[in-house]
């Protein structure tokens, strides 16, 4: 035989296993004497993949509107049930959130995320609380976002001071200024130093290919993968997904590498800085006695998760903000005014303004509502089987919770597909509702036990950003586009990108001297 035969002969083989295995599977391990929760029929051995559409949360959120709030699907061999109302949500990520707190095997995790030895992906246990733990001390504790608040603030001023610059004379891509930004406010933390740009604010070719790394890999993430749903067919790798995975994973680890070794060298001897990466390596030998050693790939790991977790989520929801801002003349000069109110014209708005101003922050609420970083949750696994609303869900079943759909669910909101920030306050809907994963009707950024783990930097670094381009400027959008024209679709991915980037003019409105005083 030919070695192109004995290919197609493998091949035939292959596609033969699976074929068997799926009827066993099928006749046997998928029949329960018990209900499970309605869903589409799926389709011979790849389930209910096609029924995910492109855009798998907007798919699956018209799943729901046929099927009800609670999906059962099969993604090749694997349960998946999927959440898609906030009193769903709850049962699973409150009542059974124990039960629902380790995450289900994935390509991503294995090819990307060093082979689930970061933090998102670890499963859950003695290492995951260990990473957590250190986490939530050294970089995410109330403590420490006041001592770095003075960074995130200069990083902010560094930006407008750019777009100042910039001003009418060109369009500028927003959202790529936006991730010099977080990624610079975040890497000085972590390392303690700015790892793009001169300090100008401005783009330069390492953070654009930095950027593209992210976006590559947020798409990547959000696929779903054939090989993962049917093992027998994984190392045919049909979509070319492994393969990218594996190169991009090179870029990173060069990337990750390097910034490791170099910390290394300047602080031979033990003589560390005090920044996040310095706290790692000191950790290194002395864990406070929980889970054993931190390894360099754990910490190039964790350094992966905070530089694509806690970077172009911001960016990217700070994008979405000035969008609906400049679609929404009215509220855009409500916040203006209220700023201009509380803060002056003489400054800036900083940190410390941000609770004064209730009107900014039921917009801030309104856009975590219409545009969560996260639209469809990282997947969770079930350890045992459990009951939720009488049906009955497997041991092994991977839980997908619908954020998008639930923040636009009708039952709950009144035109939910309307910006409207007076739903948050007094009067209004929810005037009450937190996003911090206490009212399941809006979590952006989840809840329970996985829970964002930088929720809180997200936030503030999110809001101080809106808050200052609002503050600071008005908006004029490029190629002299009406408001109206602008374009809110969305891109394919794990996060929620614009399929096109916002690109405007940014017309200071205060004062000079505004943008040059001192935080």
């Amino acid at each position: 035989m030919s070695p192109l035969e004995i290919i197609s002969y493998t091949i035939a083989i292959a596609i033969a296993i699976a074929i068997i295995t799926y009827y066993l599977i099928t006749t046997i391990i998928f029949r329960h004497p018990r209900p499970l929760p309605p869903g589409p029929k799926p389709w011979p051995i790849v389930g209910n993949l096609p029924h995910m559409g492109p855009v798998p949360h907007q798919g699956l959120a018209a799943l729901a509107q046929k099927y009800g709030p609670l999906l059962y699907m099969r993604l090749g061999y694997v349960h998946v049930v999927v959440a898609a109302s906030a009193s769903v949500a709850a049962q699973f990520l409150k009542t059974h959130d124990a039960n629902f707190s380790s995450r289900p095997p994935n390509s991503g995790a294995k090819h990307i995320a060093y082979n689930y030895q970061d933090m998102v992906f670890a499963p859950y246990g003695q290492r995951w609380r260990l990473l957590r733990k250190i986490s939530s001390l050294h970089l995410f504790s109330t403590k420490a976002m006041e001592d770095y608040k003075p960074i995130r603030q200069e990083e902010v001023g560094i930006l407008t001071k750019a777009l100042v610059k910039a001003e009418s004379k060109e369009a500028v891509q927003l959202g790529q200024l936006l991730n010099v930004c977080t990624t610079n406010a975040l890497s000085r933390v972590m390392l303690g130093k700015r790892v793009f740009g001169d300090g100008t604010g401005e783009s330069d070719k390492k953070s654009e290919e930095f950027k593209d790394m992210v976006m590559e890999l947020m798409v990547l993430a959000g696929e779903f993968n054939i090989g993962d749903f049917v093992p027998a067919l994984e190392w045919l790798d049909l979509q070319g997904i492994a393969t990218k995975m594996k190169k991009l994973h090179k870029r990173f680890d060069n990337f990750l590498g390097a910034i490791l070794e170099e910390h290394k060298a300047k602080f031979k001897g033990g003589n560390f800085g005090g920044d996040f990466l310095s706290t790692l390596i000191s950790l290194k030998d002395n864990c406070d006695g929980e889970g054993g050693k931190l390894t360099d790939i754990e910490i190039k790991a964790l350094l992966l998760n905070m530089f694509t977790a806690g970077t172009d989520t911001s960016s990217s929801t700070t994008e979405w903000a000035i969008a609906e801002l400049i679609r929404h003349p009215k509220i855009l000069a409500h916040v203006q005014q209220e700023l201009d109110s509380i803060v002056g014209q003489d400054r800036l708005v900083n940190e410390s303004d941000l609770p004064n101003l209730p009107y900014f922050q039921a917009v801030m609420k309104e856009v975590f509502r219409l545009h969560p970083s996260t639209p469809l949750s990282l997947p969770r696994v079930s350890a045992e089987p459990c009951e939720i609303n009488g049906y009955y869900i497997p041991k092994n079943t991977t839980l997908l919770v619908n954020v998008w759909a639930i923040a636009r669910d009708p039952n709950v909101w009144a035109d939910p597909l309307e910006f409207r920030p007076e739903r948050f306050l007094k009067g209004g809907e929810r005037p009450n509702a937190d996003v911090k994963g206490n009212d399941f009707e809006v979590i952006p950024f989840g809840a329970g036990r996985r829970i964002c783990a930088g929720m809180s930097l997200g936030l503030r670094m999110v809001q101080l950003l809106t808050a200052a381009l609002v503050h600071g400027f008005d908006w004029k959008l490029a190629h002299g586009l009406a408001q109206e024209k602008l374009n809110m679709e969305e891109a394919y991915g794990l996060t929620l990108q614009r399929k096109v980037p916002l690109m405007v003019y940014p017309l200071p409105r205060l004062p000079a001297k505004a943008y040059t005083t001192t935080y």
